[in-house]
């Protein structure tokens, strides 16, 4: 999977659980707002606490090195660096998605 399937993938998240571009609808405003809440709590492994306090984003990030995160209503991104951190993140993607909101002022909080 790429980052850019990555991102589209999860852009039902960031729809309040509509496939974009359609009316479809994938999950309702409850499961979509349950979701985003699990990935708030637990996305990071046991870095979700300073993810959300430095990121501020429902996202999931794997252990081959790619994150993806969302502000709802808004937009998805999806970075990729092989290089984890000690917690199994991508040590540069997430030092990339703080930067993001914290130049653009976008996050949850």
């Amino acid at each position: 999977m790429t980052t850019t399937d990555l991102a589209k993938c999860f852009r039902v998240f960031a729809n309040e659980g509509l496939i974009p571009n359609t009316d479809d609808l994938f999950l309702t405003k409850s499961q979509c707002k349950r979701m985003n809440a699990l990935m708030q709590m637990c996305g990071f492994y046991d870095q979700a606490g300073e993810f959300t306090f430095k990121v501020g984003l429902p996202g999931k990030s794997g252990v081959g090195g790619g994150v993806v995160a969302l502000l709802p209503n808004q937009y998805t991104v999806t970075v990729w660096s092989p290089k984890l951190n000690k917690k199994g993140n991508s040590f540069y993607g997430l030092e990339v998605l703080e930067r993001l909101t914290t130049e653009t002022g976008t996050s949850i909080f």
